[in-house]
């Protein structure tokens, strides 16, 4: 598995992770042993990056990849990143405390097993936290007392991700970045280079979208977000399908799926792209061994002639831009 270097992470990480909502129950039918099977499959395929949070199936998340960690010997060669913040409820941007910190930080290392957090992502909160310095300093004092290792932020919004980049010893933001969301690619991923901030692209697939595989017809179970959150009435709407409409989204991606190179699958060439505009790492879910599989294929990608970006580019302004790019 390729890798890449963040410098205020202080490591490397797999270019391709694995994102682990799935695992958690909320939304996809993962029993135990199948997650277990998920990130057997992610691992031996190269994967070294987990991302998960608290609040996935309330915890199940972390203690399945708590589970699947223990007693590895190569245990030190991956990178957890969970994540905090939406356990407070109500979720407002006072809830964002040093005690609810210590509270929350204390229950997924004890979810996952560890005395030390390796990242600890706020999870998209209100927007004034990002321009609360108190909030940042008790997160240095998160680290000051071992409970975590280094901090970033998983944010909605760019001008979020860009007040977040005011802080020096940021190390990751994990924003919406993909063929249908390109906003960051003008005004967040150069200043987060230039920093050493990695970026870490969250809905890669706009929410399986970009596999290709969805027609008008295609329906989720009731229990999925994609049923339930078409509107935005759940969660912010940028989450299910990375805020374009459905039906938007299949007959763009019907397009996208007829540039995909021949012997790959068009999921495979959306995470191919996401390397090749630079970000760190990328945290695709998957539901089955055979998607972590394959999403870790995609680090072998190759690069895509300048014809196909264009192309790419193209269908975003055609289809997806004035539906999205003045929302996020």
């Amino acid at each position: 598995m390729r890798t890449t270097t963040v410098a205020n992470l202080g490591r490397d990480i797999s270019l391709v992770g694995l994102g682990t909502w799935q695992l958690g129950g909320d939304w996809a039918t993962v029993g135990d042993d199948a997650a277990q099977e998920i990130l057997g499959a992610a691992a031996d395929a190269g994967t070294r990056v987990l991302d998960t949070a608290d609040v996935y199936g309330d915890g199940r998340s972390e203690k399945a990849i708590g589970r699947f960690l223990a007693g590895r010997e190569d245990r030190d060669e991956f990178t957890v990143m969970t994540k905090m913040g939406r356990r407070a409820d109500p979720h407002v941007a006072d809830a964002y405390t040093l005690d609810n910190f210590r509270r929350w930080t204390d229950r997924s290392r004890e979810n996952l097993g560890v005395d030390t957090l390796d990242l600890v992502q706020l999870h998209t909160p209100p927007t004034p936290v990002f321009t609360d310095e108190r909030v940042f300093d008790d997160l240095r004092t998160l680290v000051a007392e071992g409970r975590i290792a280094r901090w970033g932020v998983s944010v909605e919004l760019v001008d979020e991700a860009l007040a977040a980049l005011a802080q020096e010893d940021l190390a990751t933001i994990q924003i919406i970045v993909n063929i249908f969301r390109r906003k960051p690619l003008e005004r967040v991923l150069p200043e987060a280079r230039e920093k050493g901030v990695g970026i870490i692209a969250r809905l890669p697939l706009a929410s399986g979208l970009l596999s290709g595989k969805y027609d008008e017809s295609t329906t989720f179970a009731p229990e999925d977000h994609r049923t339930w959150n078409r509107d935005g009435s759940k969660m912010n709407i940028g989450e299910t399908f990375s805020g374009v409409p459905f039906e938007v989204g299949v007959a763009a991606a019907r397009e996208v799926a007829a540039l995909t190179p021949s012997g790959w699958a068009t999921s495979q060439m959306a995470l191919g792209w996401l390397a090749q505009v630079g970000v760190a790492t990328m945290i695709p879910g998957a539901s089955k061994p055979s998607q972590a599989r394959s999403n870790a294929e995609a680090a072998e990608f190759p690069a895509l002639p300048d014809s196909t970006m264009a192309a790419l580019e193209d269908i975003y302004e055609r289809y997806v831009r004035e539906h999205v790019h003045h929302l996020f």
